[in-house]
């Protein structure tokens, strides 16, 4: 196959795969609607007996991120499971079970989208003011599109003044929001590591978050379970480093760089170009989400 496949829908490779981890905004959402289509695509999914997780890099717990699903539309029955970088890392945060949760100090300055403290309740935390009183940072979301990540240099610049790790629960750099691309936690970090300081990022690409995905699947064998997202850098990266085939959505985080009038040709050999550049290939290329 010369890879990436593009098709017009998944239903031209739905009967390939018995297991889906399919990525929510960008993909199936922009924050504030589902895209036209997804409610169908789940649909005929469940209908064939295909197993679903959904998987996000948000920094919000699991059953946040469910709840904002309904009131969107989405009935919890078709899925299988969620799975949020925030929620693998409150468990972290909790179980303390390991590097570097388990070194962390108690004394939390918590980043977070507007006052969301769920991402903290029932930790062990006490959340300080002050930068300077606290033993680290923990980067949960940023309140975009209303700030910019000029708003949050003085914040990050005393924290690496005191060299503190920081957490950050949501890698992505951009997020899809009401059709346009805002700031995301994950710029704040690698602007962080850039003054110096040091951070650990839980979400995908890590393989570590897939693990969790996998378990929901019940063992489903890898080959079998199809990983969809929109973004080079996180979801087909990560879905390779776990070792699963993927399917890449062009009307994301990438949209900007893969017009909508590119012939089935073009569009394959433009994301050929661009996965290069992230050291990635994916299986498939979709347009967007749609049956």
């Amino acid at each position: 196959m010369d890879a990436p496949r593009p098709i017009s829908g998944l239903r031209e490779i739905a009967e390939d795969f018995d297991g889906w981890i399919i990525d929510q905004w960008g993909v199936m959402h922009d924050g504030r609607a589902l895209f036209p289509g997804v409610l169908e695509v789940f649909r005929e999914l469940k209908a064939r007996g295909k197993r679903i997780v959904l998987l996000s890099n948000s920094g919000r717990r699991a059953a946040l991120n469910d709840k904002r699903l309904r009131e969107m539309g989405l009935d919890p029955g078709l899925v299988d499971g969620s799975v949020t970088s925030g929620e693998v890392t409150w468990q972290a945060l909790r179980r303390r079970a390991a590097p570097p949760f388990r070194d962390l100090g108690r004394r939390c300055f918590l980043l977070t989208r507007f006052g969301d403290m769920g991402v903290v309740e029932g930790l062990d935390l006490e959340l300080v003011e002050d930068v300077a009183e606290a033993d680290f940072l923990l980067i949960t979301g940023v309140d975009s599109p209303d700030k910019t990540l000029e708003d949050y240099l003085p914040l990050i610049e005393r924290a690496a003044e005191r060299k503190i790790p920081a957490i950050c629960s949501n890698p992505d750099i951009v997020a899809p929001v009401a059709g346009k691309l805002a700031l995301a936690p994950g710029a704040v970090a690698r602007k962080y590591e850039e003054l110096g300081g040091m951070v650990t990022y839980i979400g995908k690409p890590s393989p570590h978050i897939y693990r969790a995905c996998l378990e929901l699947l019940g063992g489903i064998p890898k080959e079998r379970i199809l990983a969809v997202g929109d973004s080079l850098a996180h979801d087909v990266k990560g879905a390779r480093n776990a070792g699963l085939p993927c399917c890449f959505v062009a009307s994301g985080v990438h949209r900007g760089e893969l017009p909508v009038d590119l012939s089935d040709t073009e569009l394959r050999e433009r994301v050929r170009e661009l996965a290069a550049s992230y050291a990635v290939l994916p299986d498939f290329v979709i347009r967007r989400l749609c049956w």
